[in-house]
């Protein structure tokens, strides 16, 4: 496998409108952006020397910084894609005209079929119907846009119905996340989906993903997943083909982090992914293509003969890898065996 960075999520605020259940960054309106203009060009021109990723600008709410469509016009400069990842309550008919202008794809956070569930979430009245509005104006001045929709124990019961209104929507992919416990999803650890629960939805997803030929369907921090489709397949005799967004890294394989994606947070950490806990090291100090060459965290990630022993050794090492961060999270490291592994 050839470690080339293949999409970077750059959390360019910590600012948010939102006060979301689960947020990895427990943004509010109340942090203030640390990486200025510069700083943000300078790490886009040390990495389009050697990468040229999809870059997804990301928050907090990236929509509440004034030089959003700057930051998108430069990293297009540098021969690289955009994407804007936003929970849409900002987006009227004139900003989506401006993210038509800037940005080459959108992804909305949707995670229920009403506003009753996704407000929950989301922790603010009217969000559901902003996001539902923002959908719905993207459609019609033809921007492409994805739903990505976070799962727990009190919304999973909405899962099938949240895909059937990202797909009335109009949406290119909708993306399914098992949530790993980082940031304020610390505290919601008693309400995550349980092992028995991930299986039976995983398994749901497959057959969902055999049926669905219009809009691509993804689990996200699911990498068992990838497992389970070999499994099924051989099952009942039959050749699966994995569709992929021409804005994604391919589909390859279970647990990316770190060997074809990585995340930069708003403070410059650099780290394998957005969930993941620890950092590798600073931009501001390092230079992001030294942290993605030299790091050990890096190194790890990319060593699997160096995961634990049971997934050092499964036949599945290779098309899984299990979720790195949410061992991390349950067992304080990140070479353990990942606690919704079924294999």
């Amino acid at each position: 496998m050839e470690f080339s960075l293949k999409w970077l999520a750059f959390e360019i605020t910590p600012r948010c409108n939102l006060n979301c259940i689960h947020c990895r960054t427990s943004a509010s309106m109340n942090l203030k952006d640390k990486l200025s203009f510069s700083d943000i060009t300078n790490v886009i021109d040390e990495i389009s020397n050697e990468f040229k990723p999809v870059v997804v600008l990301t928050g907090g709410e990236p929509l509440l910084r004034k030089d959003v469509f700057d930051i998108a016009d430069y990293i297009k400069s540098k021969g690289m894609r955009v994407g804007l990842a936003t929970n849409g309550t900002l987006v009227d008919e004139r900003m989506a005209l401006k993210i038509k202008e800037h940005v080459d794809i959108v992804s909305l956070s949707l995670d229920g079929s009403r506003a009753q569930v996704h407000d929950d979430f989301r922790n603010v009245k009217g969000a559901f119907d902003a996001t539902v509005r923002a959908a719905k104006i993207l459609k019609e001045i033809g921007v492409d846009f994805i739903i990505n929709s976070s799962f727990t124990k009190r919304n999973q019961h909405d899962i099938e119905n949240t895909y059937r209104l990202a797909k009335s929507l109009g949406a290119k992919a909708w993306y399914m996340f098992m949530i790993v416990p980082t940031g304020r999803a610390k505290e919601l650890r008693d309400e995550l989906i349980d092992k028995e629960d991930y299986y039976k939805i995983l398994k749901w997803h497959f057959e969902l993903e055999l049926k669905e030929k219009e809009m691509l369907v993804r689990p996200t921090c699911a990498p068992e997943y990838y497992a389970l489709v070999d499994i099924e397949s051989r099952k009942r005799g039959i050749e699966f083909k994995r569709r992929t967004l021409k804005f994604s890294t391919g589909g390859a394989k279970g647990c990316v982090a770190g060997q074809l994606i990585a995340f930069i947070g708003y403070d410059g950490e650099v780290k394998p992914c957005s969930y993941f806990l620890r950092s590798a090291g600073n931009v501001l100090e390092s230079g992001f293509l030294k942290i993605w060459h030299e790091s050990k965290i890096f190194k790890d990630m990319r060593d699997f003969g160096s995961y634990n022993d049971k997934c050092a050794h499964c036949r599945y090492i290779n098309v899984c890898g299990g979720c790195r961060a949410r061992a991390d999270a349950y067992y304080g490291d990140y070479m353990a065996i990942d606690p919704y592994c079924f294999l």
